[in-house]
């Protein structure tokens, strides 16, 4: 399959000269080599936290061509970073379909993205949907700030149907997509709904943990964001926040009034940048690097394969977990379960799923908060192959209690 069967790997993971040269030619066919590899010997860790998570199987690759060619000590205002950025840029905008009138930046993270969209959108009023743990945060944040958020909250593992509509009128109402810590995905026609609902208002989506699996439509939306270790398979150090014109012009419109709509990451401090590919600040130089490559191997790979083999993985568990007899999906209405975070009631056996996973080297997540002696996350991502999801199960079905 890979040229010479005497196969090994360097210190650094990368294929050694053993491996006849011309068997390993681009990140593709790494990506093969990697899956090769991991049925082979089967004692590779693989890791189903919803994040950090699994680095997607290019990342060695991209890394090691990375260090060779000095992108980490390069300078953040050279031509060779600017090419990356917006090569970065370009690759999303076609991933995702994104129309030209959005623009594309750089933070630190998405909890940044959280204090920087109320710092520069938000002057009173923003409406926040509540059903877990992250989304609350969201809320928190707009609190701290000294706004005055609502918040339409259900318990946690529900999601809002047959809520009545709030009499408000908000700046910016903000929805996730995917809450991580209980494993609820909203559809994306709830999403695209508010647009007529809330019309004057900044439809903010969190994509966190859902991101390159949803299709959103980009006239339902004014702002969008996510982080890289999650379904990007990343390093994590790095937030994408995508937004319209709509924000664009708000945030001016606030500065120009006075207020303070933040400093160096502010939305106009990046906008400004942006057109330059370039940042503010001094950025995650190798973040951005290894982004621009990862979503060009999403591309090679095709964004409908992605979703499609998301889809057939997710099934997978929800199957597996349901046939058990000793756990069970959390969400109980499968239409509003995610298909990038399978959340599983473990009860009094999560330790010893735990335990019997990681003698297989697959590392679940904890359960969050409150939850975590109780149930347990897998994270389902482009990272993890179908062959990975296949073993998870069958490693599942051999467990009795």
């Amino acid at each position: 399959m890979f040229g010479s069967a005497n196969m090994s790997l360097d210190p650094s993971g990368f294929p050694t000269s053993n491996v006849q040269k011309s068997s390993i030619r681009t990140p593709l066919d790494f990506f093969l080599f990697f899956y090769y590899l991991c049925l082979l010997k089967r004692t590779m860790k693989i890791n189903f936290t919803p994040g950090p998570s699994q680095l997607y199987p290019t990342i060695p690759w991209h890394v090691k061509v990375a260090f060779k060619t000095d992108v980490p000590s390069i300078s953040h205002r050279s031509k060779e970073f600017e090419s990356f950025y917006a090569e970065a840029v370009s690759n999303l905008r076609e991933l995702f379909q994104i129309p030209g009138n959005f623009t594309i930046v750089f933070t630190a993270s998405a909890t940044e993205i959280w204090e920087r969209s109320i710092q520069s959108l938000v002057v009173s009023e923003s409406l926040h949907y509540v059903n877990g743990a992250f989304s609350k945060k969201y809320f928190e944040i707009a609190q701290q700030l000294n706004r005055k958020p609502i918040k339409i909250e259900v318990k946690d593992g529900d999601s809002f149907h047959n809520i009545e509509m709030p009499k408000v009128n908000p700046e910016l109402v903000a929805l996730t997509h995917n809450e991580t810590s209980t494993g609820v995905s909203l559809s994306t026609e709830f999403i695209h709904s508010f647009r007529d609902k809330f019309p004057n208002a900044i439809i903010s989506v969190d994509a966190v943990s859902s991101l390159p699996y949803p299709k959103f439509d980009f006239s339902k939306i004014d702002l969008l964001y996510f982080s890289v270790q999650k379904g990007f398979g990343l390093p994590a150090g790095l937030g994408v926040w995508i937004v319209n014109e709509k924000c664009v012009a708000k945030a001016d419109d606030l500065l120009s009034k006075g207020h303070s709509v933040g400093s160096y990451h502010s939305l106009p401090s990046l906008i400004s940048m942006t057109t330059k590919n370039q940042t503010p600040e001094t950025p995650n130089v190798l973040g951005i690097y290894l982004l621009a490559k990862v979503t060009g191997d999403f591309l090679q790979r095709g964004i409908t394969s992605i979703r499609q083999e998301t889809s057939y993985k997710a099934a997978l568990l929800y199957q597996a977990l349901e046939d058990s007899g000793y756990a069970k999906p959390f969400v109980k209405s499968a239409e509003d379960r995610s298909q990038t975070v399978i959340v599983a009631e473990t009860g009094e056996h999560t330790k010893a799923i735990t335990e019997a996973l990681q003698e297989k080297w697959l590392y679940p997540g904890d359960g969050y908060g409150k939850a975590k002696a109780t149930q347990l996350r897998f994270a389902n991502f482009p990272a993890h192959s179908k062959e990975q999801y296949e073993l998870l199960v069958d490693s599942l079905s051999t467990l009795r209690f």
